[in-house]
């Protein structure tokens, strides 16, 4: 029997995208899912239903309040989380374009939790290439050669497919699930959710 396929949609820019990375793949394997690894960008998105910049950072009080119950989250998971360093909002481009460089699956999951680590446990800059290609060689890639290749064009076009794909699929943010029967799941918080209906 074939497992049942869920879609992980997340932008490296996104906060909350980083606790559901450092959770749903162990939440996946106990209810017999295999997880599609998309990467996209929420800033066209956003463009195209008329924000500026993310909602978070825009708002003030929003902003405060996503910071904290992001704190509280990360402690309840016991996952590592600073803020006081995170410069927001991150230019993720370059990391969506790497990933998509590697093979769906682990070694797009692996680098996906690093370069959320890098980030929000770390306090790195995911634009800086130093940053990338350390990941990358930690990781046992050639970190040069995929750097190179991510200006490819057909790595720039995958990356605007998949933001393409995302609009028409209904996502209007990250982190989103989509199960195999096409339904929507908006936040870390329906993670848990979206594992229910997606074995239902």
């Amino acid at each position: 029997m074939t497992n049942k396929i869920i879609e992980f949609w997340f932008d490296f820019a996104s906060t909350y995208s980083y606790l559901t990375a450092e959770r749903i793949e162990a939440m996946a394997e106990s209810n017999g899912l295999v997880i599609a690894w998309k990467p996209f960008l929420l800033g066209p998105i956003f463009k195209s239903n008329g924000l500026v910049g993310s909602p978070f950072t825009s708002n003030k009080p929003k902003r405060d309040y996503m910071w904290r119950d992001i704190q509280r989250s990360a402690k309840i998971y016991k996952i590592p989380f600073i803020s006081s360093t995170v410069k927001m909002p991150q230019n993720s481009l370059l990391a969506a374009r790497v990933a998509l460089c590697l093979d769906d699956g682990a070694q797009r999951a692996a680098f996906t939790r690093q370069v959320y680590r890098a980030q929000f446990a770390h306090g790195k800059d995911i634009a800086e290439l130093a940053t990338l290609a350390d990941i990358l060689a930690n990781l046992g890639h050639q970190a040069a050669e995929i750097l190179v290749q991510t200006q490819a064009a057909e790595i720039k076009q995958q990356l605007f497919a998949n933001t393409a794909d995302a609009q028409t699929k209904g996502i209007f943010g990250a982190p989103s699930v989509i199960t195999q029967d096409g339904e929507l799941f908006w936040g870390n918080d329906r993670l848990e959710d979206a594992m229910a209906w997606a074995v239902k």
